[in-house]
């Protein structure tokens, strides 16, 4: 168990019927009436933030969470596979758990967040950035500059299909932000 006052970004509770994470909080002193706490929270299983107001010295639960290291190895019928890096476990997690999944290629690394005393994987991140070779796009007209702001779509080696600048050819190496799927820049070879 701990307080209000230990509140922090990123900390991990019970609350109501689910698993929250603290997004923000804001500690009130009014001058009148009682000391508050503010937050912001993101339910870990749907994504939705909601607003909430503890007194403070409130006493919450807090949920053990651990971040694990796993390489993805494959995708079948039981769902995505997963190779813990330390141990070499596997595991075969759905699709619902990962925040990019059109974005995962073997071999890629990525993060399991699991609650610590039920063992039960929450979510799955993949790294901020991901680089992939554009598989198709329509050919770049002359003329067409990074300047433009004008974007096409385009396929990846994924399958995944986003959109990128103009200038963008197929075979050429980009990054992708994962959280948004957008175009990041070019890599240079």
């Amino acid at each position: 168990m701990a307080s209000t006052a230990d509140f922090k970004n990123g900390m991990c509770i019970h609350f109501k019927t689910g698993l929250y994470t603290i997004v923000q909080f804001q500690h009130v002193k009014p001058g009148k009436g009682p000391a508050f706490v503010r937050t912001k929270l993101r339910n870990v299983k749907t994504g939705k933030i909601i607003d909430n107001t503890f007194t403070a010295g409130l006493k919450i639960d807090v949920a053990r969470i651990e971040r694990r290291p796993y390489q993805f190895l494959y995708k079948d019928d039981m769902g995505y596979n997963l190779m813990h890096t330390e141990t070499y476990e596997q595991i075969a997690l759905e699709e619902e758990l990962f925040n990019a999944p059109d974005l995962l290629k073997e071999g890629d690394h990525v993060e399991a967040v699991i609650h610590a005393d039920t063992e039960t994987p929450l979510y799955v991140e993949l790294p901020a950035h991901v680089v992939m070779e554009v598989t198709y796009t329509e050919p770049g007209l002359r003329g067409d500059t990074s300047s433009t702001n004008s974007l096409k779509a385009a396929t990846i080696e994924t399958g995944a299909t986003i959109m990128v600048p103009l200038f963008i050819n197929t075979g050429d190496i980009i990054k992708v932000d994962t959280r948004n799927k957008e175009y990041v820049e070019r890599v240079k070879q």
